[in-house]
């Protein structure tokens, strides 16, 4: 199968990650974490998560973005299993959205790295995390974030391998 494959994410105490489009706060503490993660590794994410980022790869990593439509600039793949069959022996991180996440968590992931921030968000349509479903992931221990206490930080392990 390659390397680990991971889902990376950040979510409010009401499992919030997005709204309007964008990531409805700002902690460069964890944009830091992200990039020092997923730098060097191939990240995967849906059409609309590209185009949240300006329609801009982030550089020193692998973008693919899963889409039925042509994507300009950017290696794209109309599905997940498509995709997963050109990265080999790299890491790989699914970065969002929704239907990727819950893609991921259901079939191709083997961690999940969540960021918790402490910003309350009630929109009725923001967007939120996928449930964990507890007899497939084991959860790790919450810690914070060595620059920003109000963030934490929790690891999930799948419990059985793919």
């Amino acid at each position: 199968m390659g390397k680990m494959r991971g889902i990376i994410a950040a979510i409010s105490p009401e499992g919030v990650m997005g709204l309007d489009g964008k990531i409805p706060w700002h902690y460069s503490e964890d944009f830091k974490r992200f990039k020092e993660i997923t730098l060097g590794s191939t990240i995967i994410m849906g059409r609309l998560t590209f185009e949240s980022m300006n329609s801009k790869p982030l550089p020193g990593r692998r973008n693919i973005v899963i889409t039925s439509n042509r994507v300009e600039g950017v290696e794209f793949f109309s599905s997940i299993e498509e995709a997963l069959e050109t990265c080999t022996n790299e890491e790989v991180w699914f970065i969002g959205g929704a239907k990727i996440y819950e893609e991921a968590l259901e079939k191709y992931a083997d961690v999940i790295d969540l960021t918790s921030v402490p910003d309350r968000i009630s929109d009725p349509k923001a967007v939120r995390f996928p449930a964990i479903d507890a007899t497939l992931w084991e959860p790790g221990k919450s810690t914070p974030n060595e620059h920003n206490p109000a963030l934490t930080h929790q690891r999930y392990v799948r419990k059985k391998a793919l």
